[in-house]
């Protein structure tokens, strides 16, 4: 991967509020292009891997819970400078601190259910979409 690719994923309560088909157009509104896309459950050991950065956090427990309480759509996107392009682009982290017209803004219900992730850098974004897409599943 490069500067021009990231991962998201459309997170299991913005999927069980039936927003997965807004979001991914809004997502190409935007100008990404969808590289690799798949919906799957996560287990709890595939959730701890995938955010065992945050393992000491003391939100570590409730964020595995929430990822794994419903389907998840892993996206892989690409568009120039795509990491700051679509963090920029889904807006804070809390949706009530989220630009107006932002994904969060418009799906998320709170910090922990705020409708998407966004890779925070290429090597994020590259051991995320690895995570989650063999090589035969980009295009």
């Amino acid at each position: 991967m490069n500067g021009n690719i990231t991962f998201t994923m459309v997170k299991p309560a913005a999927v069980a509020d039936g927003h997965t088909g807004a979001i991914l157009a809004k997502i190409q509104e935007g100008g990404f292009t969808i590289k690799a896309l798949k919906m799957l459950q996560i287990t709890t050991e595939q959730a701890q891997g995938f955010y065992a950065v945050h393992k000491e956090r003391p939100f570590f427990n409730s964020l595995v819970a929430s990822m794994t309480s419903g389907p998840i759509v892993a996206v892989v996107l690409e568009k120039e400078n795509a990491i700051l392009a679509y963090r920029n682009y889904i807006g804070a982290t809390n949706p009530a601190d989220a630009a107006e017209g932002t994904i969060r803004r418009l799906y998320g219900k709170s910090i922990e259910s705020n409708a998407v992730h966004g890779s925070d850098s290429d090597e994020n974004a590259q051991i995320e979409a690895d995570f989650f897409f063999s090589k035969l599943e980009r295009c």
